[in-house]
C-alpha cells in the first residue's frame, strides 16, 4: 500500500512534463527569474515601491503562464479538432494583470505623478517573462539589456 501511494506520488509530479521537459520548465522560469531581478534591482536601488522582489515575481509569473498553457495544449481535452489554443488570449490576461499591479504603483501627489516608470517596468517584467515562457530568451536579454540602457541612460540625459 504505502509503496503504490509512493509511485503514484512521483509518476503525478514527473509525468505532468509533456509540453515542455522539466529542465527546459526549469531554464525557462529561472530565466525569467534572474531577468526580471535585474531591472528590479535598478528599480530597488532608486528606493520605488515596487523592487527587486515584484519584478522578480512578475517575471517568473508570466513565463509560468505560457509554460502551463504549453502543458495544457498538449493533454487529451477531448476531440482534436474542438481543441482551440490561444496564446494571445494567455498574453492579454498576463498583460491585464499585471497593468492592475502596475497601475498600483502610480499615484498623484501635489499634482504630479510618480511611479510610471517602475508601473512600466513591471509591465515589461511581464513581457519578459512571457518571453522566458515560450522559449525565447535570446529575445527577453535582449529586452532586458535595452530596459536597463532606458532606465541609466535616458536617466543620465534627463539630469
Amino acid at each position: 500500500m504505502e509503496q503504490h501511494v509512493v509511485d503514484t506520488i512521483i509518476d503525478e509530479l514527473s509525468g505532468t512534463f509533456s509540453a515542455v521537459p522539466p529542465l527546459v520548465a526549469a531554464t525557462r522560469l529561472l530565466a525569467a527569474l534572474a531577468l526580471g531581478a535585474v531591472i528590479g534591482a535598478e528599480r530597488e536601488s532608486k528606493h520605488k515601491p515596487a523592487g527587486l522582489r515584484t519584478h522578480m515575481l512578475v517575471s517568473m509569473a508570466a513565463c509560468l503562464f505560457i509554460l502551463v498553457s504549453q502543458q495544457l495544449a498538449a493533454l487529451p481535452f477531448g476531440a482534436e479538432d474542438a481543441m482551440r489554443v490561444d496564446p494571445l488570449r494567455l498574453i492579454e490576461a498576463v498583460t491585464a494583470g499585471v497593468a492592475f499591479l502596475a497601475a498600483g504603483t502610480i499615484f498623484t501627489s501635489g499634482g504630479q505623478v510618480h511611479n510610471i516608470t517602475t508601473g512600466a517596468s513591471m509591465w515589461m517584467a511581464g513581457a519578459i517573462g512571457l518571453a522566458c515562457g515560450s522559449g525565447q530568451m535570446p529575445l527577453a536579454a535582449m529586452a532586458t539589456g535595452i530596459v536597463l540602457l532606458v532606465l541609466y541612460v535616458i536617466r543620465l540625459v534627463e539630469k
